[in-house]
């Protein structure tokens, strides 16, 4: 009797290993792009005729005694007799030429102004930017850790405080703490560090609770997680279970979030500057929109939009970089 034989199924053949979709990424990129640019039309459109609806800026410029030929000299001067319409033509061909035009107070072109005040700006925001990883990181692993106890409440307090507070009126209360009550620290002025430090704690404390909120929710999902048992069950010990193996994987949407502050400190300094007599862009935004100066208005609105849009693109772009599924999934 011949024994029967059964034919065993063939090998699998070798699949090649599958490369990255650069395709669906280059035309998430160009999307992303064209986006951005359509935002920063609209911005520039929008800042362009609401500006306008302040008043004329030859009343400002011009002392109260000015006789009326004196006046629409000044305005065909600045171009201001032109129809709207024709302005905003000629403002959008400025902007394809990356020329904003001159300050109608400064009489100078406002790209060197903005360039001048902008160092301010960035040195706030990175300052802040400093003070909300140093204190937000250590506050969101400590209330994760802490989870349910009073400690993890009171951080908790602390964060929910933060996020419901003006940085106008933090701003105030940190000068009449540190200033006109300890006179610990100067209330305004640029510099020194001492003149740093209480703009960048107020511009901070939202950030700071933002940031520490949500890492203690990323961080409490990823202690649950499987891989963190097993770490647990060789041995390691709290700390090291939440510095080696939670805090790297809870920290994706967390720097995806310190991208966007960035946006928010940059773009968000308006008020803190105005407070504590920053010289900064947004110091200058104020002295603009009282002073009528078109040009310079404009051109800070598109400024501050530039900014949340190009964080907003980065953030975007990185998170496709690294979370491949983000990437496919577009």
């Amino acid at each position: 009797m011949t024994a029967l034989t059964l034919d065993k199924p063939p090998a699998p053949a070798d699949t090649p290993a599958r490369r990255p979709d650069r395709s669906g990424l280059l035309r998430t990129v160009i999307r992303r792009l064209a986006t951005a640019l359509f935002v920063l039309l609209c911005t520039a459109t929008v800042s362009f005729f609401l500006v306008r609806l302040s008043g004329d800026p030859v009343k400002i410029l011009l002392p109260p005694d000015a006789t009326a030929e004196q006046e629409n000299v000044l305005r065909a001067s600045l171009g201001l007799d032109q129809p709207l319409f024709a302005q905003y033509l000629d403002y959008l061909w400025g902007l394809l030429r990356l020329d904003f035009g001159d300050s109608l107070v400064y009489g100078q072109p406002v790209s060197e102004i903005l360039a001048d005040r902008l160092p301010a700006t960035v040195e706030l925001a990175a300052a802040a930017l400093a003070v909300t990883l140093v204190v937000a990181v250590p506050a969101g692993v400590f209330a994760a850790m802490r989870r349910g106890r009073g400690s993890d409440r009171t951080v908790m307090t602390g964060v929910l405080l933060g996020q419901s507070t003006p940085p106008f009126w933090v701003g105030i209360l940190l000068i009449l703490v540190f200033a006109v009550w300890l006179h610990a620290l100067p209330a305004s002025g640029y510099g020194t560090l001492a003149n740093l430090v209480l703009p960048a704690v107020t511009l901070a404390v939202y950030s700071v609770a933002v940031v520490a909120r949500l890492l203690r929710s990323s961080l409490i999902d990823v202690l649950s997680s499987d891989h963190i048992r097993s770490a647990r069950a060789k041995g390691f010990g709290p700390v090291q279970v939440v510095l080696r193996h939670g805090l790297r994987n809870a920290s994706l949407p967390v720097v995806t979030v310190v991208g966007l502050e960035v946006g928010n400190l940059l773009g968000g300094a308006i008020l803190t500057e105005r407070v504590f007599s920053w010289p900064g862009v947004g110091q200058l935004t104020v002295e603009a929109i009282s002073n009528r100066d078109f040009p310079l208005v404009q051109a800070a609105v598109l400024f501050f939009a530039a900014t949340f849009v190009v964080v907003n693109l980065l953030v975007d772009l990185s998170y496709s970089f690294l979370d491949p599924r983000v990437r496919t999934s577009r």
